[in-house]
């Protein structure tokens, strides 16, 4: 027998011992499931059919107009498609009257929106970035023109050159009889008509645009401007507007394209006639019109693409050589 004797109460030996530790036992990360079967199968019905819907309405519809260009069809069965090569575009680029007045029409609606809302979009921009007391308020006035629909502001402007009750003509006197100035229907005035409505309505699009990229400017070049001696517009000039070059390169390009897609308004006025021919109106009138010349109208938006590409592309390939850049 031993001569060290341990005594056992029985409140002690009836305490269980301690459970050994539980090893956790890691899944192997092939076997691990983030997304169930139903997220799955949700995510991919969200992603799929925006996905089809792009390509179907988008790139299948652009690669048949495309294709459609080189061809005759009247809309009526895919049967009485005729191959006809570059034939309607030879046709549209010799024996059309309307297509170059409507290229001419196109450049100078370009012309003028560079020409006049865009400086006045910048010069209201500087003016709304220095805090005026209401200046949400006169932000949300001159931005409203863009977003009402172009076609409501077709119709606001039309009652605005009304012949007999228009606001020009009735501030002007020139609502009588013998001295109507009819500004939709006369040809010599009917562009320019359309053109300051489609002004007022880019101003607010252009002082958008500058407004951010001032939001962006430095602080400190302003401050060291001004400790140099630079008066406000030596400030703008030799240190605002050289920085806003991303955002000048932005309003080219979206001026470019308003120019090219103008559509709304003129269709609005007088649908294209009588000195407003567009490209837009040309490519619907010989689509949809009475006589559906799809092939023709098809070869006339394959050259208004082209034109939208020859801006476009630069425009991609300078914006990707900055991205690889930084």
């Amino acid at each position: 027998m031993s001569s060290e004797t341990t005594t056992k109460t029985p409140e002690a030996a009836a305490v269980p011992p301690p459970a050994p530790t539980p090893v956790n036992k890691r899944v192997p990360r092939g076997q691990r499931r983030l997304l169930t079967r139903r997220d799955r199968i949700t995510l991919g019905f969200m992603a799929g059919v925006p996905t089809v819907l792009h390509v179907a309405l988008v790139w299948v519809t652009a690669l048949a107009s495309i294709a459609l260009a080189f061809t005759s069809w009247d809309g009526i069965g895919f049967g009485s498609i005729k191959w006809v090569g570059l034939e309607n575009f030879k046709q549209l680029f010799s024996d059309n009257p309307q297509f170059w007045p409507a290229v001419e029409h196109n450049i100078i609606w370009f012309v003028v929106l560079i020409l006049i809302p865009t400086p006045l979009g910048l010069f209201l921009a500087v003016q709304l970035d220095k805090n005026i007391r209401f200046s949400r308020v006169y932000q949300t006035a001159f931005f409203l023109p863009v977003v009402v629909s172009l076609a409501v502001t077709g119709f606001v402007w039309q009652l605005v050159y009304n012949p007999d009750t228009g606001l020009i003509n009735s501030l002007i006197g020139a609502n009588k009889p013998g001295h109507y100035i009819d500004w939709i229907g006369d040809p010599r005035l009917n562009l320019w008509a359309v053109l300051i409505a489609a002004s007022w309505r880019h101003t607010g699009y252009m002082m958008i645009l500058y407004l951010a990229g001032l939001k962006g400017v430095d602080l400190s070049l302003r401050e060291a401007s001004s400790l140099d001696g630079a008066n406000e517009w030596q400030t703008f000039k030799n240190v605002i507007f050289p920085t806003l070059r991303p955002t000048n390169t932005v309003v080219l390009v979206v001026t470019i394209i308003e120019a090219l897609r103008a559509f709304d308004l003129v269709f609005v006025f007088n649908k294209g006639a009588q000195g407003t021919e567009l490209l837009s109106i040309l490519i619907t009138n010989n689509i949809i019109g009475e006589s559906s010349r799809i092939g023709y109208g098809s070869a006339i938006a394959v050259v208004l693409l082209v034109i939208s590409l020859v801006v476009i592309i630069p425009y991609l390939i300078a914006t990707f050589r900055k991205e690889r850049q930084a």
